[in-house]
């Protein structure tokens, strides 16, 4: 988003300024002398300088320019200082808001308000029963300080979405990369561990056969019991476990890192959180290791401690080593290439973060990286409890430094004021509709309530303080909280999971047009005139109409906005996230179709031969499995990148890990449960409508962890979804029963954002079983027939539908 220049706006209110005065009051005649010009010159000269620093320096430009503003204000003739002195402030005021901290803004806007009263008082004492300015300037600096908190806000929301955006697209063309890495390693795993034990035990019972006959049983009994292990532990590479439990999290590799460092003799603390999967977890994989690396190779005997928390909004990751022990030799200094820091900061560079290195105090280095959260959004840098408290100190200074004069010189003259005067009423009352309005997030209809029953009380507050200014100005100052309140309601899309009838979107806007219209007919009616006639009520209600409708009509368009945006970004990471797991799954699906027909096949020979109790047979079987897992090693490793193709498979329940994991990478803890009662094989159409269910209800929006837990009972499968709220809303419903009806599923919503739903099994079995049974049938009937067919049927349960 492009950022105007800080000088525009300055600018402008110079020239309006100008315009105001002396350019008005030239036009009427009224030439304002060189002695009043000058000192206006500098104070309006002075105030936008330090206005267009306002970016850089907030909270020192708002300082000066209220001050300089009130100096002027004293010696200058009535509106020399009008427009600068009542913008400037505010639009100060909106700086510190929308860059600060909220504490600093706060402390700001109340400083402000509190100070501008008390400088009113010296000058002017409290014979001024109106005090319309009073109510006035609390109602513009209130505005101003939230609009500017809403303007923060709302930049903190886009930089979210847009880090949480970039980690999805990294994450997409990571997955499926990640997923042939793992594939690749556990295959390699049991080729070097499994059949190659398998060959060298049954080689060297062969060469002993005549010695020690004995072995030669042993061995065939191993290489029974190392086939079925084999096939059991193929099976759990093509099809692991969705709740990913068998993987090691990041914190179990971190800490296997740190336990390896150990075995080299290294002292090393490690206080590590748990890590979502993805490239936060390798970025601080890839950090920890090079800082070991490092203070092994030049502080061998240090103590190093490794710390790694993971936060909302950043993860930090220390990695401290002490000074090296006196008369210690570091063997390793001169072995590395000079570019571990450079890489270091590449890796938290790429994950979104940043990373600084240096010497500690003590003589030792430190490593510290901070990269990005659980939510991906910018974190509000720690503030020291001292540098509050100068804060507050400063900030009571200034406030109650015009009564020092008071203090200083005593009056003589008793002020002629005796009651309360109109202002203090119309300022506490506006007090009550800022404090409904920060309650309207929490407890809106609370806050709405309030908001109505105070409506009527400016028009008494107008009597009660005899005030004889403009008679429609205090209830167009009770408008103000109510518009907002209009608008807020107008962009909330009410309660999941429950759609807003016309007398919940109406109601509040009519109460309004109500309260506020009567308050103004109550105002008009106070005037010595009497009650307006006819066409001077229709006027005002019209007008009163008019303006609420405006506040609401903005809320509404202001919330498609909001909802058009946010939709699309939703859209655009369901969409990076399903093409992620889309690529991976094919890529499972292909190494898990090598291994049906290569591996997979050698192995049962080599099991079935060492039950014939063949050692020669089942030795030579080893041999041609192991081939055939090195050559399938070696086509996964030239094949990258060909599963991206058109006719790319389409994933069942089975990738529920991969979509757990895509979540994970992009910011969003997702649990999968899985329960021991849901069969490994599932009809095709219930295997690929659970799974686009669950896509779908994750996809829906949402930050907070989600949990899918899936289980099957009397014929049913039941997927129960929580900490989905968005999955509740009725368009998502309705994509939802449309994906369930055609398999006479059923979908029921919860509280909590809980969604459930039921697919039959037994009806689709049978399908499934009749079309096993006729192709089982076609292959008696043709003896010659092609033996994929079968092959084909036996791995798609495995598929989850996938190969078409």
């Amino acid at each position: 988003m492009k950022r105007t220049d800080g000088r525009t706006v300055p600018a402008l209110l110079l020239c309006a300024q100008a315009l105001w005065w002396p350019g008005a009051a030239s036009a009427r005649g009224d030439v304002p002398p060189a002695s009043a010009l000058f000192p206006a010159a500098l104070v309006s000269a002075t105030v936008t300088a330090a206005l267009a620093l306002r970016r850089g320096h907030p909270v020192p430009a708002l300082v000066l320019v209220a001050a300089v503003c009130a100096l002027g204000a004293g010696p200058l003739p009535a509106g020399a200082t009008a427009v600068l002195g009542t913008a400037g402030p505010a639009l100060a005021l909106y700086t510190v808001a929308a860059v600060r901290d909220t504490f600093t803004a706060v402390l700001s806007v109340t400083a402000l308000a509190v100070w501008q009263l008390l400088y009113g008082v010296t000058l002017h004492g409290l014979s001024d029963r109106d005090g319309l300015d009073l109510a006035l300037t609390a109602l513009l600096y209130a505005t101003a300080c939230g609009a500017g908190l809403r303007a923060r806000h709302a930049r903190r929301a886009r930089l979210t979405a847009a880090r949480r955006l970039r980690r999805a697209e990294t994450e997409r063309h990571r997955l499926p990369a990640a997923e042939r890495r793992r594939m690749e390693r556990e295959l390699h795993d049991v080729s070097a561990h499994h059949l190659t034990a398998v060959v060298v035990s049954a080689g060297a019972a062969s060469g002993l056969r005549a010695s020690r006959p004995e072995l030669a049983g042993e061995a065939l009994r191993f290489a029974a019991e190392t086939g079925r292990e084999v096939t059991r532990a193929l099976g759990a590479v093509r099809a692991p476990s969705p709740s990913g439990e068998e993987l090691p999290s990041p914190r179990e590799r971190l800490l296997d890192l740190v336990a390896g460092f150990r075995r080299l003799g290294g002292r090393v603390d490690a206080a590590i959180d748990d890590l979502p999967e993805g490239t936060l977890a390798d970025a601080a994989h890839g950090i920890v290791r090079e800082a070991l690396t490092n203070a092994a190779r030049h502080a061998p005997g240090a103590h190093t401690t490794v710390t790694c928390r993971y936060g909302e909004t950043r993860t930090d990751v220390v990695v401290t080593s002490a000074a090296p022990p006196a008369g210690v030799t570091a063997h390793g200094a001169g072995l590395g290439g000079g570019r571990g820091r450079a890489f270091l900061r590449s890796r938290a560079r790429e994950a979104g973060g940043t990373l600084t290195s240096g010497p500690t105090a003590e003589g030792g280095w430190e490593v510290r990286a901070a990269l990005p959260g659980r939510t991906a959004a910018e974190a509000d840098p720690a503030v020291p409890r001292g540098r509050r408290a100068a804060q507050v100190t400063a900030a009571l200074a200034l406030v109650v430094n015009p009564l020092l004069p008071i203090l200083v010189i005593h009056r003589s003259t008793a002020s002629a004021g005796a009651g309360v005067s109109a202002g203090v009423y119309f300022a506490l009352l506006a007090a009550v509709q800022a404090t409904a309005l920060l309650w309207l997030r929490r407890t809106p209809r609370t806050a709405r309530a309030a908001l109505l029953a105070v409506a009527p009380l400016w028009p008494a507050a107008t009597a009660a303080g005899d005030y004889t200014g403009p008679a429609l100005l205090p209830p167009a100052l009770s408008m103000l909280a109510t518009c907002v309140a209009l608008a807020a309601h107008a962009v909330a899309p009410g309660d999941p999971g429950r759609a807003r009838t016309a007398v919940t979107r109406w109601l509040f806007p009519a109460a309004a047009l109500v309260a506020h219209g009567a308050g103004a007919l109550a105002a008009l009616a106070e005037r010595p005139g009497g009650a307006p006639g006819w066409g001077a009520g229709a006027g005002v209600v019209a007008g009163v109409a008019l303006v609420a409708g405006a506040a609401h009509a903005l809320g509404a368009r202001l919330g498609r906005r909001a909802r058009a945006a946010r939709e699309a970004r939703e859209e655009r990471l369901a969409a990076w996230n399903g093409e992620a797991v889309r690529e991976a799954w094919a890529e499972r699906r292909r190494i898990a179709a090598g291994l049906e027909t290569t591996v997979l096949a050698r192995t049962a020979d080599m099991v079935a031969e060492a039950e014939a109790g063949r050692l020669d047979a089942t030795a030579e079987r080893a041999r041609e499995a192991l081939a055939a897992m090195r050559a399938l090693l070696d086509a996964v490793r030239e094949g990258e990148g060909e599963a991206g193709g058109a006719l790319r498979p389409q994933p069942g329940l089975q990738a529920l890990d991969l979509l757990a994991h895509q979540h994970r990478a992009t910011g969003r803890e997702v649990a999968i449960r899985v329960s021991g009662r849901v069969p490994a094989h599932l009809p095709t159409a219930v295997d690929l409508a659970a799974y686009h269910v669950a896509e779908t209800m994750l996809a829906a929006g949402g930050d907070g962890p989600a949990v899918l837990e899936l289980d099957a009972e009397d014929g049913l499968l039941t997927l129960t979804a929580s900490g989905v709220p968005e999955a509740v809303r009725p368009g998502v419903r309705e994509r939802l029963t449309a994906r369930l009806a055609p398999l006479a599923g059923t979908l029921t919503t919860g509280p909590d954002g809980t969604v459930g739903l039921r697919l039959p099994l037994a009806a689709h079995e049978d399908h499934e079983d009749h079309k096993v049974h006729k192709v089982h049938k076609v292959h008696e009937d043709h003896e010659d027939g092609d033996t994929e067919i079968r092959g084909g049927l036996s791995g798609r349960g495995n598929a989850g539908g996938g190969e078409r």
